[in-house]
């Protein structure tokens, strides 16, 4: 019986008659495959659990005419486990998940460097190192480096003239000067391209240190120049929640047990709605305004703060679980009501 074995992620699943499921698998060796999964859908099925989105596993299939089976599976990282409890990181991390798809485009095509930074970005998420919205824009701009059209900040892109320079035109990759600016270009503000680059690098401390502000222009031209390559929109972007900044790295939760410790929450985040961008020289199909720049490092290779975690850890961790913003609580005023005998 031809049989393989491999790991790898779990993108996305399709219904397949009654209770099967059709599963799309980012894989370390094989690439992107599409394995159908019988009888998951059942309450009696023995993987149906491990098979779900952000499941990191180790999965064995049987090759088949068309699409191969899947026999055996085995959970190395319950992603999902984590990301469901945190709305900002669940949808961010929906989010990673479809580029991911749309950029391996190449079915059984090892890829080895994007799984790698698709299972680093994934652990960024679930063990909360950075803000969600910051993991998202760090991983569209190094997957589009990998993938090749990774957007300039440092030369113009018409001359090849060293910056920085103050407009950013995005169907032609990157920034440009005064003289070979074309109509429509974004203006964006020096702090958007910093974060851009930094994000691109992997800079955290200087990506984290600068205004939350210019966040939202950042994202809006980082996902505009995604689309834009992939001729194709993110159907989950718009709902990714950019309206919660963060503090500091906390510990990482287990995202492989299923015993969890939960700590009491920190008080360091702060519920903060950032300001959109003045500027209104560019637009994304979206819904996210992009008025500003792109990072222009090509090295977009999988390193600094994007962890990558290639085992399975067997030890169980603390979470430290994301400060809620607060609320206030309106009660309402009422008169007794006194009753005559």
């Amino acid at each position: 019986m031809p049989l393989y074995r491999d790991e790898g992620v779990v993108l996305r699943t399709h219904r397949l008659g009654e209770a099967d499921r059709i599963l799309t698998i980012f894989t370390r060796s094989h690439g992107k495959v599409r394995v159908v999964a019988k009888g998951v859908r059942r309450t009696k099925s023995r993987f149906g659990a491990r098979l779900e989105p952000f499941s990191h596993i180790d999965v064995q299939c049987h090759i088949g005419r068309s699409l191969d089976v899947v026999t055996q599976v085995e959970t190395l990282h319950a992603y999902g486990q984590v990301l469901c409890t945190h709305w900002p990181a669940w949808t961010a991390g929906q989010a990673i998940l479809e580029a991911a798809d749309r950029i391996v485009s190449e079915d059984r095509e090892p890829a080895h460097a994007q799984y790698q930074l698709l299972l680093g970005a994934l652990n960024a998420l679930a063990t909360q190192a950075h803000d969600p919205s910051l993991i998202l824009d760090s991983y569209f701009l190094r997957a589009c480096g990998l993938a090749g059209y990774a957007p300039s900040l440092t030369h113009c892109v018409g001359c090849g003239e060293p910056g920085p320079h103050g407009w950013f035109h995005m169907q032609s990759g990157g920034v440009m000067c005064a003289d070979c600016r074309e109509p429509g270009a974004a203006t964006p503000a020096a702090e958007v391209l910093e974060l851009m680059a930094a994000l691109a690098t992997g800079d955290w401390v200087t990506a984290e240190a600068i205004d939350p502000r210019h966040r939202t222009s950042a994202s809006g031209l980082t996902a505009a120049h995604l689309q834009w390559n992939l001729e194709r929109m993110l159907r989950s972007l718009p709902m990714v929640d950019r309206t919660t900044v963060w503090g500091n790295a906390r510990s990482s939760p287990s995202v492989a047990g299923a015993e969890q410790s939960v700590a009491p929450s920190s008080s360091s985040g702060v519920s903060v709605r950032s300001e959109p961008s003045s500027h209104n020289d560019a637009s994304v199909r979206n819904g996210v305004s992009v008025p500003s720049g792109v990072s222009a490092h090509n090295d977009a290779s999988v390193r600094n703060d994007i962890p990558v975690r290639n085992d399975a850890p067997g030890a169980t961790e603390s979470v430290h679980p994301l400060p809620q913003p607060s609320s206030s609580v309106h009660s309402d005023q009422t008169n007794d009501i006194v009753r005559e005998g």
